[in-house]
């Protein structure tokens, strides 16, 4: 079977014919397989939705148990058939719960990497590379210029930060979903064990993820209204990204901007957020990883489904490998 017969780019989003479901669908559908639990991915509003029992736990957190009319929860390496299409969920390493999704008809096998990294992260489990025929990849970062840090080095930048100016609050942004998680955690694998303050939008995310065997260590709420009481003097914030522009912000000590997000190597994006202190900590692939991906997995085709997609099919095309943009719409950075 052509691989184009077994899924291709709806205005939906990714549609499998043989098995009737959308991939990550933009759009209410009757049946969603979904990767994680991101909103530009995991929308709610499908008839049914099948994901891991972590992304449908984390699709009900943030839309509430009604999300869809019915879920199933597949586990990784759990093989599920529908209409004759077997379809099997691995692990992305992008967020708690994410998965690539492999489909497999009359022989042709498609894998959809969702978003996904290739670093270490304890905070979710593992990338493993799916053998296929067809690699179906993001390219938020698909530019050679992407080469990030080690995000542990980027952490002790907040460190050093914290022990050069303990008089100032230092509010660190970061997305509530996976980067927030993650940059707590990086912090405390760096041997900072005081209490971390958080925004009240982390609050139920940061619970379901500690309850998931994630150590978060002593997380407290950001909630003081005396801006004159100096509990937050020298004090870690999290937050998400966009409360830093209203006045939850205010009440802090003197606070020292932070933002932790792969888009900081763009230093007129870290301007353009009045950024103090840009940590390039992505839960994205940078240009090597998606590079040694697609040779680990040595497909026959590529396709790059959002992101910098040009400068990726150009690179798999001058490595003999066939590629195409699929130029799907809809795809945000919220992960990033």
């Amino acid at each position: 079977m052509r691989p184009e017969h077994l899924l291709h780019p709806t205005p939906n989003g990714l549609y499998c014919p043989p098995g009737d479901f959308y991939v990550d669908p933009v759009r209410p559908v009757g049946r969603a397989l979904v990767t994680h639990g991101h909103s530009d991915h995991a929308r709610s509003g499908h008839s049914h939705v099948l994901a891991t029992r972590q992304t449908l736990d984390i699709m009900a957190i943030r839309y509430g148990d009604d999300f869809c009319d019915s879920a199933q929860a597949a586990e990784f390496g759990e093989t599920i058939h529908r209409n004759g299409v077997s379809v099997c969920f691995h692990p992305a390493g992008h967020v708690l719960g994410s998965a690539q999704i492999e489909i497999e008809y009359q022989g042709t096998r498609i894998v959809v990497s969702g978003d996904y990294k290739r670093g270490a992260d304890p905070t979710c489990a593992a990338f493993e590379p799916v053998s296929c025929d067809v690699f179906i990849t993001e390219a938020t970062f698909g530019l050679p210029v992407f080469h990030h840090p080690d995000p542990q080095v980027e952490i002790l930048k907040l460190i050093t930060s914290l022990n050069q100016f303990p008089e100032r609050s230092h509010l660190v942004g970061a997305y509530a979903l996976g980067k927030a998680q993650r940059v707590i955690s990086l912090i405390r694998r760096s041997g900072y064990d005081k209490p971390i303050y958080i925004h009240g939008a982390l609050t139920k995310l940061c619970d379901y993820y500690r309850n998931e065997g994630i150590d978060l260590g002593d997380l407290r709420p950001a909630t003081a209204e005396d801006t004159k009481s100096g509990a937050f003097k020298g004090a870690v914030v999290v937050g998400p990204p966009s409360a830093f522009n209203d006045r939850w912000a205010r009440r802090f000590e003197d606070p020292l901007s932070i933002f932790a997000s792969g888009w900081m190597m763009v230093r007129q994006r870290a301007k353009q957020r009045g950024v103090e202190l840009p940590l390039v900590i992505s839960d994205h692939c940078d240009w090597p990883e998606l590079i040694s991906t697609i040779t680990d997995i040595a497909p026959q085709q590529v396709w790059v489904t959002h992101g910098r997609e040009e400068a990726l099919v150009r690179w798999c095309e001058l490595a003999g490998i066939k590629a195409r943009p699929l130029h799907l719409v809809g795809y945000e950075d919220e992960g990033d």
